[in-house]
């Protein structure tokens, strides 16, 4: 295991979209390779408009993080407002928007690493409260890894999509007191 402490942090910007489609295509890969195509599908995110848009908001928003081992990116954090499709905090929160790490280095602790991260972006803004949400289909892996890292499970939600089964999603809350 890599130690955390090797692990840097840094700002995104708009240069990082190219960074964090490739982050996401190895994901995607990844979780094909296993038959895991629910969350994310089969193709990849560079070659879906959607996603590239999307991909280039997150650089240019403001709240995008790259974890770096050395000069690789090795996983990125995008932080802001929760989506619209999860039910609303009741209290000021900083939301975890995207999570991804490159599966070359799966099990260094990249994705906890991120997450402490955002938890400290959380308590110097002065809020006490951080949230994500997560696919929830297939054996519920993934929120079994947030679970891992302190949050709890709080509202199941499902999102329809044209024309293909609806996502089923997760929201999670850790409390930063």
């Amino acid at each position: 295991m890599t130690d955390q402490r090797t692990i840097t942090i840094r700002p995104g910007g708009p240069d990082d979209a190219a960074t964090v489609l490739r982050l996401l295509d190895g994901a995607t890969a990844w979780l094909a390779k296993r038959g895991r195509t629910g969350q994310w599908g089969t193709e990849p995110a560079s070659a879906d408009p959607r996603r590239i848009a999307q991909a280039d908001g997150w650089a240019t928003g403001g709240g995008l993080y790259l974890a770096m081992l050395g000069d690789t990116a090795v996983g990125a954090l995008v932080v802001g407002a929760a989506t619209e499709y999860v039910p609303p905090a009741t209290e000021p929160e900083l939301y975890v928007n995207l999570l991804v790490s490159d599966r070359a280095y799966a099990g260094n602790g990249i994705g906890a690493r991120l997450l402490a991260y955002a938890e400290e972006l959380a308590r110097d803004r002065g809020l006490g409260l951080l949230r994500v949400d997560c696919y929830r289909g297939d054996d519920r892996a993934l929120v079994r890894f947030y679970e891992g890292c302190g949050f709890t499970a709080t509202d199941p939600f499902t999102v329809p999509r044209a024309g293909r089964d609806p996502w089923p999603g997760q929201v999670l809350a850790r409390r930063l007191d």
